[in-house]
Order: structure tokens, then C-alpha cells, then sequence
């Protein structure tokens, strides 16, 4: 169901921010409002975005965009559903021509490039205020071959691998694995040894998307090159399947065949997993649900392949349209700057789960992840996540995510070849030869619509 502000949820967090900013309980500074760039701004201004993984996230997220609202002349709805129900809403909606003037997708939403506003003048604008763009931001939301920004990202998420130490320390590896040998040695000891297996998911779930596209990049491989030419099919990505098949047999069990895309989480909260690839939502959760499973969970970077390349993809990344049935889209992009000038509000109301894409706007992030404001135990657990940026690519790399990109991931291709193979359903070159041809025949579909680059 839909969360919505009232004005007496705007009344009760302008008093509850009154009442911060007099004991010093308010770690962010309050919002700043550029009224000379918003003046002439009026109407109604509604927002549907997801229900973000932190609840104290979305608790602050309407009263600051009922705030601006009121600053500014516009009246500002907010709706909340769930990540699941974004894309057919806003495909609904789209449709039908009515409906949210700023709708915020989950994953990059270049099949959406068709009906919606371009906004490379915000997206310019947000530059000239605050500096270079993550890499991985800006592939997120621009088209090359139209030179169209689809959307504006305004934040990211890192996905970094989460493991338990105390059953890492019985294999010799305290800090964890570091390359995917690392992961099949120690993984395969740990379930046979102590009946713990690790979870990477094969199913159709946004997790099993991002383990296995992390794999295939660790071992050279790619979907397409950066000109949007399909290469899936390359000794690289066949070793990376068949390397899948290994670790399953040595170190996962069949539920991973099934998993949606709580199940990793779930499994880590309580204790049953030994790594998964994930952001930091799950040990968020286990701070309140299980203490002692959080004190014993660590993180560590991309896995390296067999070249000592590691990669991984951002794990969500926030970005907004604006449709053409937009009936305020001024006051939509005037609230996207304006939410970008604050954004170390939403990363530190995410409890650092929501990354900058301007790092600028977010000076203390370092800081934060260096002595967690959130009570990591310890305080610097998150530390290493300072880089994420380096080793954090778009779901489309080398190239952009473009609409085709986004259809292979919507339509679990990639994590569904992992599965055949690790079934054995298929051999690794089979499941591969396979999930080309269905690659092949979405890229040309894309293509001919003039929204992907490349020619084969």
C-alpha cells in the first residue's frame, strides 16, 4: 500500500527537528533552499518512489519534500510503494499518460527512454554545482547513441561481499575470502566441516543479477563491449559459468535455485550462510534482529578473478524520471536539486546505505564510515567501503545500461544460464551458446529502435 505525508506528519517532524536542533541530537544540518533558482514554483508536485530498506529513511523523506514544498509555493505528495511494484507501476502509468510527475526506479530505466522528459539540464546543472558525477551514475542514466539523459541519478549503493567471521577464522581466512579460489576452498570447507553453506543466488531475483554478473566480470568476461556489441559468448564467460557449477556443488545447497530476493539476507540474519553478495541492508538488519550474528558479520571487496580483476555492480541505484504526462515537471526538477544539495541527509538518514552520486554533497561520508554513527561493532567496520567507487561498475559494463541491458536483467538471463549449468541441465559452453542467442535477439530488438549503439 501507498505511504503518504499529511500535513500533520510536515507539523510533527518541523517540531521534532525544532526539538533536535535544541538538544544537538541532529547529526545533518537542516535543509537549504535555493528560492531565487525555485521562485515562480506552484501547483501540485506528486513523488512515487520505493519504500526504501531503512524505514527511518522514508520517515524523513516526506516531511523534507513537504518542507520544500511549502518554501516554495508547491504542494508535494509522496507516495511509497515497493521495489517489485516500481516498474509495472510507472509502466502503468506511462500508458495511461496520467499519473506521479517524479517517479524514482531502482534500476537504470532506458526502456522508458521513449516517454520521458530528457533532463540533461538538470543533470548539467547538478555538475556545475557539485561536481563530476560517479562514472557509474552517469552510465546509469545516459544514452550515448541518442546523447539523451532518461533520468537523474542521485545516488547509489554498494554491493560488497558479506561474510561471517567466526566461520572464516575455522578455515584460516579471518578476513574473509579475496578471490573466488578463496570462496570455493574455503566455502566448500566451511559446509562440509560445520554444515554452513554460502549463498549465491541462481534464480530470478535482483541478487542472483549481481552475483552473477560480478563473476563473469572477475574473469574477464562481459555481456556486451563498451560500444553495446554483444560478447557474452567468450572463453572468459564459459570459465566463469563453469566455475559457478564448481562452487555449488562444493559450497551451496539447491535453495539458492529458489531464493527471492530476501532469502540472502534472511539466511545471513539468521545465521544459516557463510558469504553473500549484498549491500549493507542485511547486516542493518541483523543489528536489531540478531546482535550477535551482526557483531560476527564483516564485508570485503569484489572478489578477484583468475587475472586479479574484482568487480562488482552497484546493488541499487536510485534515479528519477520525469514522464511527458508530467503536469509539474519545473517544480520535479527544482525538487531533484534541491534533494541533491542535501543529500547527506539521505545518506546518513539510510544509515549509509545511499551513496552520493555527486560525492561532493556528501563531505563527511568518509568520516562516518571510518567511525559508524549507527554502532558498528567494531566502530570502522565499514571503512572499507571508502573506494566502493573503484571497484563499483553499472550493470551494463564496459558499456552504458541501455534499454537492451535492462531487458537481459529484467528477464534474469544471466543468472538463469548460471543455473543450467550448475544444475547440470546444460554444459557451461551450452548454457552460454543459449543465453547469447537470447541476448542477441534483445539487442537487435533495441536496436532497431535506435535506443542501442553497435552492430552485431
Amino acid at each position: 500500500m501507498a505511504k503518504r505525508y499529511s500535513r500533520r506528519d510536515f507539523l510533527r517532524f518541523s517540531a521534532l527537528t525544532a526539538v533536535a536542533a535544541a538538544t544537538g541530537c541532529n547529526r545533518s544540518s537542516g535543509p537549504t533552499t535555493n528560492a531565487t533558482s525555485a521562485s515562480g514554483l506552484s501547483g501540485d508536485l506528486r513523488i512515487l518512489q520505493w519504500s526504501h530498506f531503512v524505514p527511518r529513511h522514508d520517515d524523513w523523506f516526506g516531511p523534507f519534500a513537504q518542507e520544500w514544498g511549502e518554501s516554495v509555493g508547491v504542494n508535494v505528495t509522496v507516495d511509497h510503494i515497493s521495489l517489485a511494484e516500481l516498474p509495472p507501476r510507472a509502466a502503468s502509468e506511462i500508458s495511461a499518460g496520467q499519473g506521479h510527475d517524479l517517479i524514482e526506479l531502482l534500476s537504470p530505466p532506458a526502456n522508458l527512454e521513449p516517454s520521458v522528459l530528457d533532463l540533461t539540464d538538470i543533470n548539467e546543472e547538478a555538475q556545475r554545482r557539485h561536481g563530476e558525477q560517479v562514472g557509474l551514475c552517469t552510465r546509469s542514466s545516459l544514452n550515448p547513441t541518442t546523447n539523451k539523459f532518461y533520468g537523474f541519478c542521485h545516488g547509489w549503493v554498494p554491493d560488497p561481499g558479506n561474510y561471517r567471521r567466526s566461520l572464516w577464522e575455522q578455515v584460516d581466512m579471518p578476513d574473509g575470502p579475496a578471490t573466488y579460489e578463496d570462496l570455493l576452498t574455503g566455502g566448500g570447507q566451511i559446509l562440509s566441516e560445520l554444515s554452513v553453506a554460502l549463498g549465491l543466488g541462481m534464480s530470478n531475483e535482483i541478487d542472483s543479477n549481481m552475483a552473477a554478473r560480478a563473476m563473469i566480470w572477475s574473469f574477464g568476461g562481459s555481456i556486451q563491449d563498451e560500444n553495446e556489441n554483444v560478447v557474452l559468448n567468450s572463453p572468459e564467460t564459459v570459465e566463469a559459468v563453469s566455475f559457478m557449477k564448481q562452487l555449488f556443488d562444493s559450497a551451496m545447497t539447491n535453495e539458492v535455485f529458489g531464493w527471492d530476493a530476501a532469502s540472502n539476507n534472511q539466511g545471513l540474519i539468521a545465521g544459516e550462510l557463510s558469504y553473500i553478495l549484498n549491500s549493507i541492508s542485511a547486516y542493518r538488519s541483523a543489528q536489531t534482529a540478531n546482535p550477535e550474528v551482526a557483531d560476527d558479520v564483516f564485508f570485503t571487496r569484489p572478489l578477484e578473478g583468475p587475472g586479479g580483476t574484482g568487480l562488482a555492480s552497484e546493488h541499487v541505484i536510485p534515479i528519477y524520471v520525469v514522464p511527458e504526462h508530467a503536469e509539474n515537471p519545473e517544480a520535479a526538477k527544482e525538487f531533484m536539486l534541491h534533494l541533491v544539495g542535501n543529500y547527506d541527509q539521505a545518506t546518513d538518514n539510510s544509515e549509509l546505505y545511499t551513496f552520493p552520486a555527486f560525492p561532493s554533497t556528501v563531505p563527511n561520508l568518509d568520516e562516518w564510515l571510518d567511525d559508524d554513527p549507527y554502532e558498528s561493532n567494531p566502530a570502522d567496520k565499514l571503512a572499507l567501503l571508502k573506494d566502493a567507487d573503484q571497484w563499483s561498475t553499472n550493470v551494463g559494463h564496459p558499456g552504458p545500461a541501455s534499454a537492451a541491458i535492462g531487458e537481459v536483467f529484467g528477464t534474469f538471463v544471466i543468472p538463469q544460464m548460471m543455473a543450467k549449468a550448475a544444475r547440470g541441465d546444460l554444459t557451461p559452453q551450452e548454457a552460454v551458446s543459449e543465453a547469447e542467442a537470447q541476448v542477441r535477439t534483445i539487442f537487435d530488438q533495441w536496436r532497431d529502435r535506435g535506443l542501442v549503439g553497435g552492430d552485431s
